[in-house]
């Protein structure tokens, strides 16, 4: 068994709260609810219930209906108030008459059962067994949920803490390529140096992509850092990047409207960047259209379309962390750019959606504020 393995689950202390203002009645209830694992709260008024629900976490109250000072219809009220108690299992006891206008009342201030007096001892057993197991399963769900969260935070803090440390041993690779690149006539070596070369840059996308991961993961998200720039700048030169690598391909850009705006210009050229080189991948060698639109006045947008649909049943996965890369295998990546994207564009307070138009183009669609909102 793992430090984070969580044992199976076993019977353990539950509590249960009795209330009623008389003390003979609490002496029946505790009685038939008598049981090494569960631990029996008495409270003689409201107050005192109060009072009670206040230090302990109950698995299911049993409350008396007719009381002095505050009755149980009262003290369910009070207890659906409160953020603590709202979600205990109430069950009123009464000895009245089986009055259909109490027992709406009753349910409309939380109960989940009532019992009437006197009370068949088999009855109260059962019912209150079944509080008490859904009680421990909520808490062993709670114990397994907590375990796995500490297991994920540890794996990304590891990839966080990998990915930094990498980035020294792979800058001493590619400065040895560069300078072999320089320094050598050797068409062979040169080749080879810039394979090198080609290759570490490639990973090190990879090590940024799994340090933006972790800050998103861990951090609460992108850090970013807004001033004053212009969209059309950003995405052209995300643009001709990708034009230099692929010389041969089509990207044609548009643009309308005023494109000026408070963004992070290298994270939003981030977005661009990946989005065009989606594009480009995906769209079957056919022209990348881009259509920027600043008409808006509180924010500005930009487009990427491709030939080719994305298959429906991935839209709904496609900016989740390594699931749009299941749209086709990837040659390169981790497969973290559009969840990295999107969290990018939602630190500037912005939207990004993939659109399918008639199962023959891909848009994606980027809006982002003029203005990172105040808090981001």
């Amino acid at each position: 068994m793992t430090q984070f393995d969580v044992p199976a689950i076993t019977p353990e202390p539950v509590k249960c709260l009795l209330v009623d203002d008389l003390e003979e009645n609490l002496l029946a209830l505790s009685a038939l609810l008598k049981d090494e694992q569960v631990h029996l709260l008495k409270a003689r008024s409201g107050a005192e219930a109060l009072d009670l629900l206040l230090q302990h976490d109950v698995a299911l109250a049993l409350v008396d209906v007719q009381m002095p000072d505050m009755d149980g219809f009262e003290l369910a009220e009070l207890m659906r108030g409160s953020e603590r108690t709202r979600h205990v299992p109430l069950i009123f006891v009464t000895a009245g008459a089986r009055d259909q206008h109490r027992i709406f009342k009753g349910y409309d201030s939380g109960a989940v059962d009532f019992l009437y007096k006197p009370i068949e001892p088999h009855v109260l057993k059962n019912k209150a067994a079944v509080f008490f197991q859904l009680y421990r399963q909520k808490r062993q769900i709670e114990r397994e949920l907590e375990a796995r969260t500490n297991t994920l935070r540890l794996n990304e803090t590891f990839a966080a803490v990998l990915g930094h440390d990498l980035r020294t041993p792979l800058s001493a690779i590619l400065t040895s390529a560069q300078l072999l690149q320089l320094t050598t006539d050797d068409t062979r070596l040169r080749d080879l140096a810039d394979r090198i070369t080609a290759s570490g840059h490639r990973m090190s996308r990879m090590i940024q992509d799994m340090l933006d991961l972790a800050r998103a993961r861990l951090a609460g998200g992108i850090p970013i850092a807004a001033a004053r720039t212009d969209l059309g700048a950003i995405v052209q030169r995300a643009v001709q990047e990708h034009q230099s690598a692929a010389p041969e391909r089509e990207i044609d850009v548009s643009c309308a409207g005023d494109l000026s705006g408070e963004w992070d210009a290298d994270r939003l050229a981030q977005v661009a960047a990946n989005l065009i080189g989606n594009a480009l991948e995906h769209g079957h060698d056919a022209p990348v259209r881009i259509h920027l639109d600043g008409t808006a006045p509180e924010s500005a947008a930009f487009t990427v379309a491709n030939t080719g649909a994305i298959d429906p049943a991935m839209l709904s996965q496609l900016f989740e962390p390594f699931g749009g890369g299941r749209r086709q295998a990837r040659r390169e990546g981790l497969g973290l750019g559009l969840y990295i994207a999107q969290q990018i564009v939602h630190a500037h307070g912005g939207t990004i959606e993939a659109q399918c138009c008639d199962d023959r183009e891909t848009v994606f669609v980027v809006s982002v504020p003029r203005r990172v909102p105040a808090g981001r």
